[in-house]
Formats: C-alpha cells, sequence, structure tokens
C-alpha cells in the first residue's frame, strides 16, 4: 500500500507565502528533492498530484485545492479505510511550536487546526500521522509568543512571512523532507525519535 503525503495550505497565489501554507510549502520541497516530477491536477477531485517512489516505497503527495476547511475532501479518495490512514502523513502550521522546529506524531487531536479537524472528519479517524511545523515567534528568552484570540490567529496565520522567517522555513522544509524520508525508509517510530528530541 502506498503512502499518501498531504500538505495543507490554501490554493492560489495570494496564500503562497503565508503561514498556514507551510504544510503545502514543506511537501512542495519534498517532491522537488526527490524529483517525483510535475504536480498534476486532478480534474475529478479538487487536488494536485504527484506519484513516485522514494527507495522502495510508493508515494501519492496530494496537495488540496480546496480551503483549508474543507481539506478532507481532497484527502477522502486517497485514504479509503481506516487502515490506510496509518500511511498517511499530513504536513500543517502549527501555532503550539515555535518557528523553525517540526515534530512529529500520531492519533492526536487538531490542536484546533481547521485543516486537520476537515481530514479527521472525512477519515472518521484520527489515527493518522503529522509533521507539525511550527509557526510561532518567541520571546528575547525563548517564550512561545502565539497570537490569541480568533481575530488576531486568524491575522497572523494568513500573513505571510517575513524574508528572514521565510529563510528559517526553508531550512524547516529540508528537515521536514527528512522526516519524510526517514518515516518512509526506516518507518515513522525512528522519524519521531530524531525529531521530537531537544
Amino acid at each position: 500500500m502506498a503512502w499518501t503525503l498531504v500538505g495543507l495550505g490554501n490554493p492560489g497565489a495570494e496564500y503562497a507565502k503565508t503561514r498556514h501554507n507551510a504544510g503545502r510549502i514543506a511537501l512542495s520541497a519534498f517532491v522537488e528533492a526527490h524529483s517525483l516530477g510535475e504536480w498534476k491536477e486532478n480534474l475529478k477531485i479538487p487536488a494536485h498530484i504527484a506519484r513516485g517512489s522514494v527507495d522502495k516505497s510508493l508515494v501519492v503527495c496530494v496537495l488540496p485545492d480546496t480551503f483549508m476547511n474543507k481539506s478532507g475532501a481532497a484527502v477522502l479518495p486517497y485514504v479509503k479505510s481506516v487502515k490506510a490512514a496509518e500511511k498517511l502523513v499530513v504536513l500543517y502550521d502549527d501555532l503550539d511550536l515555535p518557528l523553525g522546529k517540526i515534530k512529529v506524531s500520531f492519533d492526536r487531536g487538531s490542536g484546533g487546526h481547521k485543516g486537520i479537524e476537515s481530514i479527521a472528519r472525512a477519515l472518521k479517524t484520527k489515527a493518522f500521522w503529522r509533521v507539525r511545523i511550527g509557526v510561532s515567534p518567541v520571546t528575547a528568552s525563548g517564550k512561545l509568543r502565539k497570537p490569541s484570540g480568533e481575530k488576531d490567529v486568524l491575522e497572523f496565520i494568513l500573513g505571510t512571512f517575513s524574508p528572514s522567517e521565510f529563510a528559517v522555513l526553508k531550512k524547516v522544509s529540508t528537515q521536514s523532507a527528512h522526516a519524510l524520508e526517514t518515516m518512509l525508509t526506516e518507518g515513522p517510530l525512528k522519524a519521531m525519535n530524531e525529531c521530537n528530541t531537544g
């Protein structure tokens, strides 16, 4: 059974460099790093798809062309059972982590992320893998300084990365690509042990 890798974000050029598109950006970097070919639009399902193999693992990479809160509609056609969800990895922005940090997790809550909520609802399970990509700033002392209140959160996640933040995100995309490669070749637990320390 192939792995399904999903990069969450909003479609359209105006959202391309927003914080909410960190997952989409990271998956695109992975596809490029592994020469998985051009993204192709699926005319029946609202998504762009790239297929290939990493080592001996078959992968289907999915960029939903729905808005974030409808992401499940683009994922469900590729993950048709609870068993298949165990080989699903969703990459997404996480306000509970600082910019520059990623974490691998499995079968956890959405943390209020509308894309994760939509996928869990569509698949009828939370038991899938996630690569959580930090986007929140930190204070000088290293304390997380995430926005609070619905309006501030929305403004922040739909705001664009500054050039210096985007440079950090590019490094993080390389880390995410390595985490995905480890998951595919050596197993998700190995990737979790590597990414979640420190």
